[in-house]
């Protein structure tokens, strides 16, 4: 599947400067800011800088040194965020969400990692 990325996506103007955000860390490769409509006491947004849709683009596209940078990030953000498990955190989700099916409201490729309190089951069973 071709992916094609929307330069002007609100992730996208975040990297640009265009529009502010509330940094917690920024890499070479990946940036990680607070979500603007925070679901839990802790509501990160992790993004690679580069134009990837969906985390099964950049899987497939990505250079290593994006991925282990994206990824190095992430957890890098559970420590600030005090969130690890068994590190004086309670836990953390971890969520992508990837085309209409998945309901990506953004695309460009974004983890949420959501923690602070007991978030409940994620899905129900829909028989």
């Amino acid at each position: 599947m071709a992916y094609t990325y929307d330069d002007q996506n609100v992730f996208a103007k975040i990297l640009r400067g265009e529009i502010p955000n509330r940094t917690v860390l920024e890499t070479e490769h990946s940036l990680a800011f607070h979500d603007i409509s925070e679901q839990a006491p802790v509501h990160v947004l992790v993004i690679p800088k580069g134009p990837y849709v969906t985390y099964d683009h950049f899987a497939q596209a990505a250079s290593e040194a994006e991925i282990v940078d994206f990824t190095r990030t992430i957890g890098e953000v559970c420590r600030i965020m005090e969130v690890q498990p068994g590190m004086g955190g309670g836990g953390f989700r971890a969520i992508s969400n990837a085309g209409e099916a998945g309901v990506q409201e953004v695309p460009h490729l974004h983890i949420h990692i959501l923690g602070g309190r007991i978030l409940g089951r994620m899905l129900q069973r829909a028989d």
